[in-house]
């Protein structure tokens, strides 16, 4: 991990949601998980037996990473030392498995999955569109 020190006058974050999370100073690692089902009907009704994510394949299948198999060579200097900023403004918030972090970290992982299913009434029943 590189070691450096993080200097920043003003941090303005409007909210922070659904696993995210807002880090300053130094950390290992940092790991963040949100699964979403988002169900979407033209009118406001619960069925009662909805929200189960183990039927969706998306929720199931587990994270996988391409191997490396180039060897990475790094020259740093590091004249200063330090990161200086003046001002974080983030206007919109940080959600859903979402990070900022100020400061150094060996490892960040960071996972969202998210279902989007839109039921559209036509006569009596509702089509459903999957996407």
């Amino acid at each position: 991990m590189i070691r450096r020190i993080s200097k920043v006058k003003n941090v303005s974050v409007n909210s922070v949601a659904f696993s995210s999370l807002v880090q300053i100073g130094d950390s290992i690692g940092i790991s963040l998980h949100t699964d979403v089902l988002a169900v979407q009907r033209e009118q406001p009704i619960f069925f009662g037996s909805e929200g189960n994510f183990q039927i969706y394949p998306l929720f199931n299948v587990p994270v996988s990473f391409p191997p490396l198999f180039e060897e990475i060579t790094m020259n740093v200097r590091h004249p200063k030392g330090s990161i200086q900023v003046n001002t974080i403004d983030i206007v919109s918030g940080i959600s859903s498995s979402a990070l900022l972090h100020i400061g150094s970290s060996n490892t960040i992982f960071c996972d969202s999955r998210r279902k989007n299913i839109r039921q559209l009434e036509r006569g009596k029943g509702y089509i459903t569109l999957k996407s």
